[in-house]
């Protein structure tokens, strides 16, 4: 492709309202224009990127034996209420209507309309496993859209669905899906973990999340230094032991604490530390409060307590909702004098505390000297708290530390969460209808996009894979009016294409420097210039990636090019 016929709008100077490197080389590269919050358009170096990575997913799930197909992303609302997610899935669901009032939702997942698909078309295990995926655009309307492409309201991904008969064969295709998106982060060169995860809104139990390892990232991982184990830190289990004090309770007594709102607070103001003082919560449960406790230095993991209550939807009760329920602001929550009706779920480390320090239910109260199951009573004890870095790990070995990342990926076994309430059924061997058993597979392919960005890049731009790189090699002409130069450059842009080297040629009439800050900036992995040894057919070739400058003559240029592309 020439430059002067295709769109590369490049920016010198960085976006304002670029927060992160990726977003600001992707715009600055011309690869990509913000259409509205969220909202992007991809240019022509963006979408030979996409493409790309669209490739390599297909390539790697056509291995993993899925197959294409394209779904609509208008769905009606009767899909959705039949699992019961257009009530529960929130805000992000973007809802419209049509001409008639009927209902619809722009798709932001599709696992009510391929399990509508199937339950018409699937009838007998005999045509069982089945594994279908489709790349295509996504919408959630994200209420903070931020860092570019990492999170968008309108987005493209990939995702696959397969269809069991029995857990013992989904458990085979989770492990194949596993391999293959191994292997395609592997092929992208990607620095990732796959990690254990939580399923969100999406339903189901095991499932694993690949995170691209990236100090912007959003999630934190929580790992061993000892062995392979990695976990979203909302799902790392605690296996802590809580050795309870041997000191001799003492008589719980009422304490003014005027003016102390947070843990550190109260402890300082009393003399003690905040492992002796107990945290209390009040969490929204679907319909219901519950009170959750937690010690003072851990943190309450609101995924655990979701699981813990069995909830669809948790979240913290608003002030307001506490002030009905105990007549007490949030500084001053404590577990004794509750309503009845009200459960407490208490994380396994408060069963150790004697002698703890509590809130009284009274604005500017404390209680000291309060022990569990002596002053007040817990319903449930269980893991509710984040992991601390230093933790155990889970699986025995080494230490928990902590490290930031970009989920690009996340699969899923959904089992019967969507074939149960949509009736999506088969006939088994024995003839009896059975619902389908279900995994989920998903990759942010726009995100895949930008994670790649992020991680390959320097101070002058971006330093492509050479596997998705817009194109393979930048020919840049020095001067297209020195007759040598273009002849050459001309030359080995049809020599190239005609080897099917991915060419692009600067045949702008622009400064030398403004082309090489240009090449340095989209980043192609080959840059060969063509300057002022032109006559005597001597080239400038430098790798992107090293920064490594060779001068070489035309007829040595394949050879050497078909060692570095490995062709």
């Amino acid at each position: 492709m020439k430059q002067t016929a295709t769109f590369i709008p490049t920016l010198r100077e960085t976006p304002a309202d670029a927060d992160v490197k990726s977003h600001q080389l992707l715009l600055r590269g011309g690869f990509i224009r913000q259409n509205t919050s969220g909202i992007y358009s991809f240019l022509p170096l963006g979408k030979r990127v996409l493409q790309k990575v669209e490739t390599i997913i297909r390539e790697e799930m056509e291995a993993a034996g899925s197959v294409e197909v394209f779904l609509p992303a208008l769905q009606q609302a009767e899909l959705w209420q039949e699992t019961g997610r257009w009530y529960s899935y929130g805000d992000e669901l973007m809802r419209l209507t049509d001409r008639n009032d009927r209902a619809f939702a722009l798709g932001a997942t599709h696992e009510e309309v391929i399990t509508s698909l199937l339950r018409d078309e699937i009838k007998s295990y005999k045509k069982l496993p089945l594994n279908l995926f489709q790349i295509q655009s996504k919408f959630r309307d994200e209420k903070r859209p931020r860092f570019g492409l990492l999170r968008g309201r309108e987005f493209l991904m990939k995702d696959a669905y397969s269809f069991h008969a029995t857990p013992e064969s989904l458990d085979e295709t989770y492990n194949v899906m596993m391999q293959a998106y191994t292997n395609i982060f592997t092929r992208l060169g990607l620095n990732f973990r796959a990690v254990i995860a939580d399923s969100g809104a999406i339903g189901g139990k095991d499932n694993h999340e690949f995170m691209v390892l990236s100090e912007i990232g959003e999630d934190t991982i929580a790992y061993s230094d000892s062995s392979g184990y990695a976990a979203n830190i909302e799902m790392a289990a605690v296996n802590v032991d809580y050795p309870k004090s041997d000191e001799a309770p003492k008589e719980m007594e009422k304490v003014a604490t005027p003016d102390q709102k947070t843990i550190a607070d109260v402890a300082a103001f009393l003399n003690t530390t905040p492992e002796k003082c107990i945290k209390t919560l009040v969490f929204k449960t679907d319909d219901d409060l519950v009170v959750v406790l937690a010690r003072g230095d851990h943190d309450i993991n609101d995924v655990k307590v979701k699981h813990a209550t069995g909830a669809k939807i948790v979240e913290l009760a608003a002030p307001e909702e506490v002030q009905e329920l105990l007549n007490c602001e949030i500084g001053s929550l404590g577990p004794i004098g509750l309503p009845p009706a009200v459960r407490v779920y208490a994380d396994n480390a408060v069963k150790a505390i004697v002698n703890g320090v509590v809130g009284a239910n009274e604005n500017g109260q404390h209680l000291a000297n309060v022990t569990p199951g002596k002053d007040f009573s817990v319903d449930t004890y269980a893991d509710l708290r984040f992991i601390q870095e230093g933790d155990p790990s889970p699986d025995g070995e080494g230490r928990i530390q902590f490290a930031k990342g970009i989920e690009v990926g996340h699969i899923f076994k959904l089992g019967t969460t969507y074939s149960v309430p949509m009736k999506a059924t088969f006939l088994n061997d024995q003839g009896r209808a059975m619902p389908y058993i279900m995994g989920c597979y998903g990759i942010g392919v726009s995100r895949v996009m930008a994670a790649v960005a992020e991680q390959f890049q320097d101070d002058a731009g971006f330093t492509w894979p050479d596997v998705i790189a817009p194109y393979e090699i930048h020919i840049v002409p020095v001067n297209m009016k020195d007759e040598p130069q273009r002849e050459l450059g001309e030359d080995l842009y049809k020599l190239l294409k005609s080897y099917r080297y991915e060419v692009l040629l600067d045949d702008r009439a622009e400064r030398a420097g403004v082309k090489f800050a240009d090449a340095d900036l989209i980043g192609m992995p080959v840059r060969i210039t063509v300057g002022k040894k032109a006559s005597e057919g001597i080239l400038e070739v430098k790798y992107r990636r090293t920064g490594e400058t060779f001068e070489w003559k035309r007829e040595e240029l394949l050879d050497h090019l078909q060692q570095f592309f490995k062709k």
